[in-house]
């Protein structure tokens, strides 16, 4: 029996946590995993920019409920951020998430931004450099909590730390993930900075692009040189950092924020160029918003379908008897 060629690039969704799980929610999650998306993430927000006044849900449980009516696609945030959260409860929770889903999920993390989410504990917003500095502990504490677990009996010690804005007590996060050490971080950063923690704790690195080329005042030119730059600084990054480059995955958020020439959604030709695009740059993994009347994610569901079916068998038919990697990086392999 023939054996299916590698995937050029897999393709993923975002699913916003806008919909009752009985008027819409669930079948969305459901209708992801039939139109063979590898992975389906949502927001870890507590609102979000033009849906502030809207329905929204939170992210844990309505990932929770999706791994009960789903199989076999993956499943994460995209992204939790430091903004209203702490490592070890953070921890315990997605330990839990693994476990029901059957270790099907991964944690897409970064920094936060300074929206409503950044005050709505009553503190001030933080500083760009504050934030910067909480993301790097807060990374490093749900790290050590997260690996923590499975040990043999008689041999649990526990995580205790303290640093300059989180701390942890002897913490135990028995019986551990089902991913061993842990379940996947995919490291959203934009530069040098966050690159570097992305290669010392993710399995993958997370981008929308490069800022200063998204909006509508920007081309699909810059926006792709945008991309260049940033993939030729996460490789410099992982080289200094000891992590071979093609070991870090890289996978691009398709936000509502790219540049109006880039029309990832429009039809099915529109797509197959993109992903040729992006493929080229490097990523080995795409992922575009479920589509959400009245707001910056509308887009024709008929066509979005399409792309998922149609425009995926043509990237995956195209890939086939190229080569697996990109300038050496291996095939796409693993969550």
């Amino acid at each position: 029996m023939a054996v299916p060629p590698e995937p050029a690039l897999r393709l993923s969704t975002v699913i916003l946590p806008v919909h009752r799980w009985d008027q819409g929610g669930r079948q969305r999650w459901e209708r992801a995993e039939e139109l063979g998306f590898h992975a389906a993430y949502t927001y870890d927000h507590l609102s979000w920019r033009g849906f502030r006044d809207r329905a929204w849900f939170g992210a844990l449980p309505t990932l929770t409920a999706a791994a009960v009516v789903t199989e076999r696609m993956r499943l994460g945030t995209l992204v939790t951020s430091p903004n209203f959260r702490h490592p070890v409860p953070l921890a315990k929770d997605l330990l839990s998430l693994d476990d029901i889903s059957g270790g099907r999920v991964t944690l897409g993390i970064g920094s936060g931004g300074t929206g409503f989410d950044a005050t709505a504990l009553g503190e001030e917003a933080w500083s760009p450099r504050e934030r910067a500095d909480r993301f790097a502990e807060f990374l490093r504490l749900l790290d050590r909590v997260l690996c923590q677990g499975g040990e043999e009996e008689g041999a649990v010690t526990g995580v205790s730390y303290r640093g300059d804005f989180y701390s942890a007590r002897e913490v135990r996060n028995e019986p551990g993930c089902v991913q061993r050490p842990r379940l996947p971080f995919l490291v959203a950063a934009a530069g040098r900075r966050g690159m570097r923690l992305a290669a010392r704790h993710g399995q993958g690195w997370v981008t929308t692009g490069d800022p200063k080329t998204l909006g509508d005042d920007a081309s699909p030119a810059d926006y792709l040189a945008g991309l260049a730059r940033q993939v030729e600084v996460l490789d410099s990054v992982c080289e200094d950092s000891g992590r071979r480059p093609g070991d870090l995955r890289r996978v691009l958020l398709d936000a509502g924020d790219r540049p109006a020439g880039v029309a990832t959604l429009d039809s099915v030709d529109a797509f197959v160029d993109h992903v040729g695009r992006v493929r080229e740059l490097g990523f080995d993994e795409l992922v575009v918003h479920w589509p959400i009347e009245d707001s910056i994610f509308a887009a024709d569901p008929e066509t979005f379908e399409k792309i998922a079916l149609e425009g995926m068998a043509q990237v995956t038919a195209g890939a086939a008897g190229a080569a697996a990697s990109v300038s050496g990086r291996p095939a796409v392999t693993g969550p």
